[in-house]
């Protein structure tokens, strides 16, 4: 493995950590304030953090002069990336106020599952692995929050719906980034989702302060951590990662979310949950394994050095 992919696997890696333990302080800011003032907060929050840095390449650019895309062509990216990122950050935030930190965290990873199948409509060749990796989510999705009555829980059906949309973003991050600045993309599009997201807390939520106070540490966390810190290093990660070992290793994630869930908020998930998430954690790597094997190939075939 490249020095250039094994760091960006390790910065996958601590950003998947990042996210899972976020989970944990999404569904305690969801205790105070709604889901539109908890993601507009912190997500503007996330691109404020990021300006010290911006300008700070700004100025190394000032004095080494390289050729950049045109304004507009980023501005047009971060409103995609950033409207797509909105609605999936909400379907979450509005889910994590009905359902566990963990059973949230599994759910979403589900996109791992969707990146191989949105292929498919990029005409791109599907492997009998990704289909069994699906049956097999689907299975664990079944254990997992599926009741009795064959009904799914409200909440976990809205991070569901949730988890096609970061699937999409997760595509359309891969597109842009080898096309303009990944700096500029990250403020924009985190700008996009906290206006988005403002607008929808005016309209639909009351904003207190004491609701602000209280979700205080959760949103900070969420702000600086899971948005400006994490988001950023899954857009520098992903410029020397293929798209589906980012989402292989983005999907561990759903392993740190569900133990933060029992360690901080003792959230027990029980037998069928956790099978439920062993089921979709093997779904998840067999949707991949088409990618690993294929990558593998040329690390062992001479022909292809």
């Amino acid at each position: 493995m490249k020095p250039q992919e094994l760091r960006s696997n390790l910065l996958l890696l601590m950003t998947a950590a990042i996210w899972g333990f976020a989970f944990v302080a999404q569904r305690v800011g969801a205790q105070y304030v709604g889901a539109f003032t908890y993601n507009g907060v912190r997500f503007a929050l996330g691109s404020l953090s990021l300006l010290p840095l911006l300008f700070y390449t700004q100025k190394k650019l000032a004095v080494m002069p390289v050729s950049t895309p045109k304004p507009t062509s980023t501005l047009i990216a971060g409103i995609i990336t950033g409207s797509v990122l909105f609605i999936g950050a909400s379907l979450q935030q509005l889910g994590l106020a009905y359902t566990s930190a963990g059973k949230s965290a599994f759910i979403t990873g589900l996109y791992i599952v969707l990146v191989p199948i949105f292929g498919i409509f990029l005409k791109q060749r599907t492997h009998i692995s990704i289909w069994c990796g699906v049956i097999v989510a689907l299975v664990g999705l079944y254990l997992l929050s599926i009741t009795k009555n064959f009904t799914i829980e409200f909440g976990d059906l809205l991070v569901l719906i949730g988890s096609f949309f970061w699937a999409a973003h997760i595509l359309i991050i891969d597109y842009y980034i080898k096309r303009i600045s990944t700096l500029k993309l990250c403020v924009i599009q985190f700008l996009t989702c906290s206006i988005l997201s403002l607008i929808g807390a005016f309209l639909f939520e009351q904003i207190t302060l004491t609701g602000l106070r209280l979700a205080a540490v959760p949103i900070l966390y969420g702000g600086v951590c899971s948005v400006g810190i994490a988001y950023t290093l899954q857009v520098f990660a992903q410029k020397h990662a293929k798209p589906a070992h980012a989402a292989i290793i983005l999907s561990m994630e759903a392993v740190f979310g569900s133990l933060g869930g029992l360690l901080i908020l003792h959230e027990n998930l029980g037998a069928r949950g956790y099978l439920g998430c062993l089921l979709m954690l093997a779904g998840m790597f067999l949707s991949q394994l088409p990618s690993i094997i294929q990558n593998a190939v040329p690390a062992t075939d001479s022909t292809h050095a």
